[in-house]
């Protein structure tokens, strides 16, 4: 993802979001990695017969587009499942920030160009009562100073890695991160090849 990310937030106001809600197992049979944004929290966004459910914050019509999900605490918690970040990616989210989050979920989306922000209950209860106020809230998000910006409230100093904020930042998953080594393995090789010609 770029250093900088501005976005509209939509607030899901749940504790315990865990990875078969976000993504219900009766998904994870495709061999494809696309297609699973119709499947993002399929359980509460539809009806039984298959409509939109009008009562699921990300069905109303002031959140669409929202690309900052707001949510509480042990979000992405359950299992491992890397369809949940994939969903909610391929929905349009980038950014996710939550009280805490599930350590396998966090690296995941990492893994997947997506930052996960921790950050204190009392700054997420003032965000969500803005998010849910009359006005859209809107989110400028400097992964490089670590700061969120809004007219609506006072800089936001987060935490983040340095480790994933370096793959954020140059766009690299954990295999390309290890790809960055290969001209150092490839040397390592011919100069065993050339001390151990036996070998």
């Amino acid at each position: 993802m770029s250093s900088y990310h501005s976005g509209l937030v939509a607030p899901l106001d749940k504790n315990n979001v865990d990875t078969d809600q976000i993504i219900p197992k009766q998904f994870l049979t495709s061999t494809s990695r696309d297609g699973f944004d119709k499947a993002l929290f399929f359980d509460w966004r539809y009806l039984e017969d298959g409509t939109a459910n009008p009562d699921f914050v990300l069905n109303y019509p002031r959140y669409q587009g929202a690309t900052i999900l707001l949510s509480r605490d042990n979000f992405g918690c359950g299992s491992s499942r890397e369809h949940a970040p994939w969903a909610l990616k391929q929905y349009g989210f980038d950014i996710i920030i939550a009280e805490s989050f599930a350590d396998i979920f966090f690296n995941n989306c990492a893994n997947n160009q997506m930052l996960a922000i921790a950050l204190p209950s009392e700054q997420l209860d003032a965000l969500f009562i803005l998010a849910q106020g009359e006005q859209p809230l809107h989110i400028d998000i400097d992964l490089q100073n670590q700061q969120l910006h809004s007219d609506a409230f006072a800089p936001i100093a987060f935490e983040v890695r340095a480790d994933i904020k370096e793959r954020l930042l140059s766009g690299l998953d954990f295999i390309g991160v290890t790809e960055q080594y290969n001209p150092h393995i490839d040397a390592f090789e011919q100069q065993l090849n050339a001390e151990r010609p036996w070998q």
